[in-house]
């Protein structure tokens, strides 16, 4: 609530009265400056709430991995069966197979290629089958999608 004061013109006040009138007009200046806050808050905050994460990735400079000589394939075929190489082999001979393979180098990585009718579990157990044996660089193989 405010206050209007008058003028003083000969010790009393240009409205003829020494009482002070009440204004009843809204004093809007803070409302104002909290409105300018406010908007201020959610300008810097609005971009900051995007659910859409734009990342722009720095290019990379290493050379892609050459492909070894010989590399060592290991493939589950659709009926299940497992070959490394050309060989196909039964499961309880893989890790003799392929320490044969890569003359027991546990670092060698790898190619595991399986068919389309293949089930992720079935081939998530050959993973594990590689896994208990030591080879832990293993690299799934699939079709180039580009052409």
């Amino acid at each position: 609530m405010g206050a209007r004061l008058g003028q003083a013109v000969g010790g009393r006040t240009r409205g003829g009265s020494d009482d002070l009138v009440e204004s009843h007009e809204i004093n809007v200046t803070p409302f104002i400056d909290v409105m300018l806050v406010l908007l201020i808050i959610f300008m810097v905050a609005a971009p900051l709430a995007t659910v859409d994460l734009g990342v722009n990735l720095p290019a990379s400079a290493v050379e892609p991995a050459p492909r070894p000589d010989k590399p060592v394939f290991v493939t589950v075929k659709a009926d299940l069966s497992v070959a490394v190489g050309e060989d196909v082999i039964a499961r309880e001979a893989l890790t003799s197979a392929i320490d044969a393979a890569t003359k027991s180098d546990k670092n060698e990585r790898l190619y595991l290629r399986a068919d389309k009718a293949v089930s992720y579990g079935d081939l998530m157990e050959v993973m594990n089958l590689l896994r208990n044996a030591g080879y832990l660089k293993i690299a799934l193989v699939g079709l180039d999608g580009r052409s």
